[in-house]
């Protein structure tokens, strides 16, 4: 029996209530002439004081080493196995910006990108053109390309990212990315990794170069690099789990679709952080697990800013006691992977992990950093065991066993 299923098994309900404040990309490295990492150099009193009450440790997201996407690691923040619940980028994107995905579709993520004369890419992400700018890429891509015995849409979403859709029959989505994840070299073609996928990765090449025709007279976004190709699957809820009626709260279109698939109600009108914790507080009375997810701390370690992280980390600080006046049962911080300014991109380094309950054991770990949290209670395990520790904290699993 999986473990998974024996904790489905032990779920008691109460009225219990339960906040994972989730920064993406938490997790850093020291840079030179910083003073630490990024966590380590902010003024964060409120998360320190809040980490001095609590039981801390680190957390991996997948395993010890492994670089993860961040789909799986967010799988595993709710408590599903990232490997079992694995899933590419498309279907995620399009369940952020609600499109109706049928099981005719393959999707990928499209990520707009800037390629030289030469066909090298030389920014990744474009610039990071705003939404209005996307949202007429995509329109131009829908109105000049069609493919035989399939229809073609191109959704946008926020700032340099999309969706494709391909609708049709016999259609499958085991296919290499083309996004070869840095810059200085071509885009990769779009390879099946099994013999029943081929015909769809045909298609996706011809997607490609029609594309590519479209967008020659683009001055940022004259590439294309898909990412994440992928089939619907059904998933079981937090509800049918866990018992939560779960509330999802992300600026980012991407990361409403992962909670959107587990059955969150998924808020949509917040804009800023701000509006993410007035949320919190507006809808508190009506659901008992709470998903509150911080965006910039990832994108600004991506570009490699670690002031711009920091700031972003003390902005959320002055902002925890809009958290903790609400007495959540359970309490948990921490992100859902390490994105160091140093590195530029996600990276294997375990992250910080604070719970507070009435029922945990607080430890000696005073400031909630990578260094200290190696020192504290709950130690060092799989991001996918958390969720089994809340709700343990929460009183909502029964004892295993006579």
């Amino acid at each position: 029996m999986k473990l998974s299923s024996v904790v489905d098994s032990l779920i008691e309900k109460n009225e219990s209530k339960i906040v994972f404040l989730i920064f993406d990309g938490l997790g850093g490295l020291p840079m030179e002439g910083e003073g630490g990492t990024e966590l380590q150099v902010a003024k964060k009193p409120h998360l320190d004081e809040l980490a001095a009450r609590s039981i801390c440790g680190l957390l991996d997201p997948l395993s010890p080493g492994l670089t993860p996407g961040s789909g799986p690691a967010h799988f595993a923040l709710f408590g599903y196995d990232p490997f079992e619940y694995n899933i590419g980028r498309g279907i995620l994107e399009a369940a952020g910006i609600d499109f109706p995905i049928t099981d005719r579709d393959v999707l990928a993520r499209i990520n707009y990108a800037t390629i030289d004369k030469n066909g090298v890419i030389v920014d990744r992400r474009a610039g990071r053109i705003d939404t209005k700018e996307n949202e007429r890429i995509c329109k131009k891509l829908q109105e000049n390309i069609s493919l035989p015995n399939v229809e073609i849409m191109v959704e946008p979403v926020k700032e340099h990212r999309a969706v494709l859709v391909i609708r049709g029959d016999n259609l499958h989505g085991d296919i290499e990315d083309t996004d070869p994840q840095r810059e200085g070299y071509a885009p990769l073609k779009p390879r099946a990794m099994n013999q029943e996928s081929e015909a769809t990765a045909r298609l996706v090449e011809d997607f490609i170069k029609k594309a590519q025709e479209v967008l020659s007279d683009e001055k940022k976004a004259n590439a294309l690099l898909l990412r994440g190709f992928s089939k619907h699957r059904g998933y079981p809820s937090m509800k049918e789990r866990y018992g939560l009626n779960a509330f999802s709260i992300a600026t980012y279109p991407m990361y409403r679709g992962i909670t959107r698939l587990l059955g969150f109600t998924v808020c949509t009108e917040a804009a800023t952080i701000e509006d993410e914790f007035k949320a919190l507080r507006e809808n508190y009375a009506k659901y008992d697990f709470f998903y509150l997810h911080i965006k910039h701390t990832d994108s600004r370690g991506e570009d490699g800013d670690f002031d711009g992280k920091v700031e972003v980390i003390e902005k959320v600080d002055k902002l925890i006691p809009r958290v903790t006046s609400l007495n959540p049962d359970v309490l948990v911080v921490t992100g859902d992977h390490s994105t160091p300014a140093k590195l530029k991109a996600h990276s294997w380094h375990p992250l910080p992990v604070l719970l507070y309950s009435q029922y945990c054991r607080p430890d000696a770990v005073k400031q909630f950093d990578e260094i200290n949290c190696i020192h504290g209670g709950l130690g060092r395990m799989l991001t996918v065991h958390l969720m089994t520790v809340a709700l343990s904290n929460a009183g909502r699993l029964a004892k295993f066993g006579a």
